[in-house]
């Protein structure tokens, strides 16, 4: 892999463990069943669909924008990002909204749903997206695609997707077992920060920075 691919990934990596510091991500949720049946084994169980759903919301956003690349130039695709991660962070500052159609007692298919919209409703592919085409741009050439790259796009889209879902299972495997094991969710009222506040700084300024730079 060439080593001006290695910042964007490392980039995404860390990305995938923002969100999964997130309690609102999936890791209170796994540590809810965990605390609901009583043992670690479900905390650990609920990783796996949890995972799932927001790969999926990283892949699908990725893998579209690899597709729409045979057709539109990716320097073109910066500015409809761009307006879009910071309306979608204005409009998260000014109502959280959360998706919240699941209950307690989910299967691993309704678990994955639940993963997978929330993912989406925060923006989680968006804010990966800048970053993807800037790392397609820079291995494939910005100025257009032919027909042949689009095997390369779709590799670097699933690579992207599964580097940032590491980031992910590896933060909100930590942060569930600490907080089940060693701390308990009682650290929520002590110690809390306003994640959906800084969620929304970080879209609008990931917004302002994919126009500029």
């Amino acid at each position: 892999m060439e080593t001006q691919q290695l910042l964007p990934l490392a980039t995404i990596l860390l990305l995938g463990a923002f969100h999964g510091i997130n309690p609102g991500m999936g890791w209170l949720f796994a540590v809810a069943l965990g605390m609901q049946e009583r043992r670690m084994r479900a905390v650990w169980q609920a990783l796996i669909p949890l995972t799932l759903g927001h790969g999926l919301a990283i892949g699908v956003v990725v893998l579209l924008a690899a597709f729409a690349g045979l057709a539109v130039p990716s320097a073109s695709l910066k500015l409809p990002v761009a307006v879009t991660l910071a309306a979608l962070g204005v409009y998260r500052l000014v109502r959280h909204a959360h998706f919240a159609g699941a209950g307690m007692r989910v299967g691993m298919r309704g678990l994955t749903v639940w993963s997978f919209l929330m993912a989406t409703c925060h923006g989680a592919g968006l804010m990966v997206l800048p970053v993807f085409l800037g790392m397609t741009a820079t291995g494939l050439g910005a100025s257009c695609h032919a027909p042949a790259d689009a095997s390369s796009d779709a590799a670097a889209a699933v690579v992207a997707t599964f580097v940032h879902g590491a980031g992910y299972l590896i933060v909100t495997a930590a942060v569930a077992w600490l907080v089940f094991a060693k701390v308990g969710v009682g650290i929520l009222r002590k110690a809390w920060i306003n994640l959906d506040v800084v969620w929304a700084v970080v879209l609008i300024a990931t917004g302002i920075l994919t126009v500029l730079l």
